[in-house]
């Protein structure tokens, strides 16, 4: 329209930094953080950061450049998620579950420059380094954070030092464009190798609004740390925590559920057909893929643009999560996309016949694929590991299911084994689905009479 003007006046780009400038500002002088007997208040806090930008500034961290975190719940991981964007760098919060090979493979994808590792961890990462230095790749500079008195181990720089010896003065470096990235998030990888998801400075700023307000926070809340942060930045409450002065009470935390909800910052939430991108009834029993769109979408996986066209192909982000809409709108989610079993023209959820397998007092855990099947196509075949001292019988298990569920979603092969798993405790299906398959496709004669 004219007159209409675009201008440093009336816009900035969106940005969780913003959050903690106002925290310190307006809640200066409330408890931000809570470790033990430590205590920061908002002043400290931004202090803090502003202090690691400078010390990461002159380790040669810049922007884009990526800082890897191995840390639990720690006042200085919950500083790194300003002060490594304060210097334009990204932040990659690594699991702490994973082992050193996978850590390994996370620091080559990632080139991160810097990797400050909680002591705790040290060793883990160490051996990492290790295993990155055999295949002739770049080092990051490691430095320590210290669960003590800040002092440094085995020579290496520490935390609580280097914010020490930082210069002063340190001017935060906003992002020239909202949509720069400001984390990089790994996926877990249990069915391939993990994606690096690029998150932008828009889309955290967005879905920490839109977390904040799905929760229901109140202004100056307490949050005690259930969920890691390291897990999806610890669904931006990190960020949420400062834009409503709240106090971070630090502690360990652990993965919780998967839910699925259209927010207020979503532009759509749908159930699909991905052949034809139609929307599925809203039946509760049509299943399709959960896909997604909005301006909290991530940006990309990194260095993988073929992954990325393939999941956002069609203008809708699919997420591989499989589910139906009910008639009141919600949506229950199913199985994943590669998950889902397809017998004689059926969806058989193998999440639905886990846990039937559950239910028996003897399983301790249990997974299931498909196997190859001459007549249905596919079969549900499960892989069981059975509680200390309990003996089972492949056929009780195939009768205890078919109890429980229709004939045609119980397993029609069950094996007794330990469960292959990533670092982080999920199943890696992708190596029972090989089984499986090794195993042959079942006939008329090898199939179960039961």
């Amino acid at each position: 329209m004219e007159g209409s003007v675009k201008c440093d006046a009336n816009y900035a780009p969106l940005t969780p930094l913003s959050f903690l400038e106002r925290a310190a500002l307006v809640y200066g002088t409330r408890t931000a953080v809570v470790f033990g007997e430590k205590e920061y208040t908002w002043g400290d806090t931004r202090e803090r950061c502003l202090a690691g930008a400078s010390a990461l500034s002159r380790l040669g961290v810049g922007r884009r450049d990526v800082v890897a975190v191995l840390a639990a719940n720690t006042p200085a991981m919950y500083e790194l998620h300003f002060s490594v964007p304060m210097t334009g760098g990204v932040l990659c919060t690594l699991n702490t579950r994973h082992d050193a090979a996978m850590v390994s493979v996370l620091l080559s994808h990632s080139e991160a420059r810097v990797f400050l590792v909680e002591s705790q961890f040290l060793a883990v990462a160490r051996d990492a380094l290790a295993l990155l230095s055999k295949d002739g790749a770049s080092l990051p500079l490691l430095v320590s954070i210290a669960d003590g008195d800040g002092s440094g181990r085995d020579g290496l720089p520490e935390y609580e030092a280097l914010l020490r010896s930082a210069p002063c003065g340190f001017e935060i470096r906003w992002p020239v464009d909202e949509c720069d990235p400001i984390s990089l998030n790994y996926t877990s990888g249990t069915t391939s190798r993990p994606k690096g998801v690029i998150y932008s400075h828009r889309g955290a700023y967005l879905n920490t609004l839109a977390t904040a307000l799905a929760n229901e926070m109140p202004t100056m809340p307490v949050y005690l740390w259930a969920v890691p942060m390291f897990h999806c930045n610890g669904w931006c409450m990190v960020w949420a925590t400062a834009a409503q002065g709240g106090t971070s009470i630090c502690m360990a935390g652990s993965l919780a559920p998967k839910t699925v909800f259209e927010h207020v910052m979503l532009e759509g939430l749908e159930i699909k057909d991905p052949a034809n991108m139609e929307s599925v009834p809203s039946d509760g029993r049509t299943v399709g893929e959960v896909m997604l769109r909005g301006n909290t979408v991530m940006s990309g996986y990194y260095k993988d643009a073929a992954a990325t066209a393939e999941a956002m192909k069609g203008g809708w982000l699919r997420s591989g999560d499989l589910g139906v809409r009910h008639p009141d709108g919600y949506i229950q989610l199913k199985d994943r996309s590669k998950d889902i079993i397809i017998s004689g023209g059926e969806n058989i959820s193998s999440i639905e016949v886990e846990s039937a397998l559950f239910g028996h007092p003897a399983v301790l855990d249990a997974a299931v694929v498909a196997r190859p099947d001459d007549h249905w196509g596919e079969t549900p075949c499960a892989f069981v590991t059975l509680k200390d001292g309990a003996s089972v019988t492949e056929a009780d298990m195939i009768e205890f299911c078919r109890a429980r569920l229709p004939r045609y979603m119980a397993p029609r092969t069950v094996l007794f084994a330990e469960l292959p798993k990533t670092s982080t405790g999920k199943t890696q299906k992708y190596l029972l689905r090989e089984k499986a398959r090794a195993m042959g496709s079942l006939t008329k004669l090898s199939r179960s009479k039961l």
